[in-house]
């Protein structure tokens, strides 16, 4: 390896190693999505074994690194099987914010649907007692939820930054679900179930789910199906965000933009009215650069609607939607954004404390991750000094 290609690959490490040391906010990760391939291989090795799945068929694209889009839809249907039980909600849960809190994510978001599943037991509310049983799971990590008897007197930033004795600290909320496909009673009950739980780290409502499902009844869909849930989260004072534009539904995109929720995950489909009306609205947008490649919602990194909103001054926040399924962290969306679009160090930690005014958490959180930057400001700019050429 001659010297030049020796400096570029160091400076590729280092801005990796930077990506990974500068605090995070995650607003768009969803929680199956997230599992680290490990554990699903071993999940699945455990239901093959049982003969609920054949092994065989998901073996090969669980040890892929780079799926296609039917892989990932079948791996979203293993996904479902292995939901279905509470222990492995809760370990999910677990490992899912150890992963993100190694990357030094200081504040996370995790969206889940909650499952109804008579056979093994489960209710909505049994699904998210497990999810929050993995929460209070971490060891490794100080988690931060409200209603819990978790620790919340103390500022992240009395902590955070210190790697010699100090665990990490980071702040868990939880974002209940409702999916396409339900009902309007269905997603109801996870409106109340979030107001029921808002004590306990729930914090806000999503919507998601296979956004082709409306293609042939979107009129009905958007109008009366979700709708009302939506207006309901609304009118309880319940933060909501949607998953919009992930498919180039016309009727769909204008009845999300007419709500005009808090925040909206991808748009990546929307045409020039429906971007001039987005960015009218100035409706903080949840950026997943490898997640819109890989599904074809953006026709590549360099074409991704990411630098127009970026150049817009449009209020965005990069985020993993599914770090496990799509093999990404959100240091490597960053680090995707600094090689993609050339942005400074600077450019980049800027993008990352922005995020913290799009969070759905209250104004205390929010001072405490402002003081979390601000002290890591120092910290990375010392790095940038002492990484220069003397």
């Amino acid at each position: 390896m001659d010297t030049e290609t020796e400096g570029k690959a160091a400076a590729v490490e280092e801005m990796r190693e930077w990506c990974v040391a500068l605090p995070k906010v995650e607003l768009h990760a969803h929680l199956n999505g997230s599992v680290r391939n490990s554990t699903l291989l071993e999940l699945a090795k455990h239901l093959g074994d049982k003969g609920v799945i054949v092994f065989e068929d998901v073996k090969d694209v669980i040890m892929k690194s780079d799926r296609s889009l039917p892989e990932c839809f079948k791996l979203f249907d293993l996904f479902h099987i292995l939901t279905t039980d509470h222990d492995t909600v809760t370990r999910i849960a677990k490992e899912v914010v150890e992963d993100f809190a190694a990357e030094n994510v200081v504040y996370l978001e995790i969206r889940t649907t909650p499952k109804n599943n008579e056979a093994k037991g489960m209710t909505k509310r049994s699904y998210m007692d497990a999810v929050i049983k993995g929460l209070k799971a971490v060891e490794d990590v100080d988690v931060e939820l409200f209603g819990s008897n978790f620790r919340t007197n103390e500022t992240l930033s009395s902590k955070l930054l210190d790697g010699v004795t100090k665990k990490k600290k980071i702040y868990v909320r939880l974002l209940l679900s409702i999916d396409r496909r339900e009902t309007t009673s269905a997603a109801l009950d996870t409106v109340n179930l979030a107001v029921e739980m808002m004590d306990q780290g729930v914090i806000g409502i999503d919507l998601s789910g296979n956004p082709v499902v409306g293609e042939c009844i979107c009129n009905v869909l958007c109008r009366e199906t979700y709708l009302p849930a939506l207006q309901h989260a609304k009118n309880m004072g319940i933060p909501v965000t949607i998953h919009c534009g992930e498919v180039a539904n016309r009727k769909e995109i204008q009845a999300v933009l007419d709500f005009c929720p808090q925040r909206l995950g991808h748009v990546c489909c929307l045409n020039d009215v429906e971007w001039k009306k987005l960015k009218s609205l100035m409706i903080p947008v949840e950026i997943c650069l490898t997640s819109n490649v890989m599904t074809g919602g953006a026709p590549s990194l360099e074409l991704h609607h990411f630098a127009d909103l970026y150049n817009a001054k449009h209020p965005l926040s990069l985020c993993t939607d599914d770090s496990g399924l799509f093999s990404t962290s959100l240091s490597n969306e960053y680090y995707l954004v600094a090689t993609t679009f050339g942005l400074s160090k600077f450019e980049l930690f800027q993008l990352a404390q922005d995020a913290v005014q799009f969070v759905f958490a209250d104004d205390v959180v929010k001072k405490s991750l402002k003081e979390v930057f601000k002290h890591a400001e120092k910290r990375l700019l010392m790095w940038d000094e002492l990484a220069a050429p003397s």
